[in-house]
């Protein structure tokens, strides 16, 4: 019995299946950068709240210091390093003072901005320091994250 072994030798891919890939490709790309941006733009919207919650906490640990030392205006220390307060609460500098870290943001009188925003100037948060008797006004936008 005489049998032929019929071995077809193949050198590469035909330019049908590269075809095939290509497009499977970029179906798969048409719907997965979409999600990256949209991730990308809830990671900076959640640094943003990150912030507010680490001037919350700041500002209220800087006026416990002051109720404690009896500090309605002047400074308080805090790991160190002096914060500003005026009734009671860190002043609208002095809260920078107040934060241990703040990576990935820049502060000016009260507003720290996340860098690398899409709209900086909507992906703030911001501290205004409290007229006597109040407490600070600290909030967060995020319209331009």
């Amino acid at each position: 019995m005489n049998v032929k072994s019929f071995s077809k030798k193949q050198a590469g891919f035909t330019l049908i299946e590269l075809v095939v890939v290509i497009v499977i490709l970029g179906i798969l790309a048409v719907t997965a950068i979409p999600r990256f941006t949209g991730m990308a733009q809830q990671a900076r919207v959640a640094a943003v709240n990150g912030m507010l919650g680490a001037v919350q906490s700041a500002s209220a640990i800087a006026h416990a210091q002051a109720l404690v030392t009896n500090t309605v205006n002047g400074t308080v220390t805090m790991e160190g390093g002096s914060v500003a307060i005026a009734n009671s609460y860190p002043t609208a500098t002095g809260i920078d003072s107040a934060l241990s870290a703040r990576d990935g943001f820049t502060f000016a009188a009260g507003v720290f901005t996340l860098t690398g925003a899409t709209t900086p100037a909507s992906c703030i948060v911001t501290y205004t320091a409290p007229a006597a008797g109040n407490a600070p006004t600290i909030a967060a936008t995020t319209g331009g994250c």
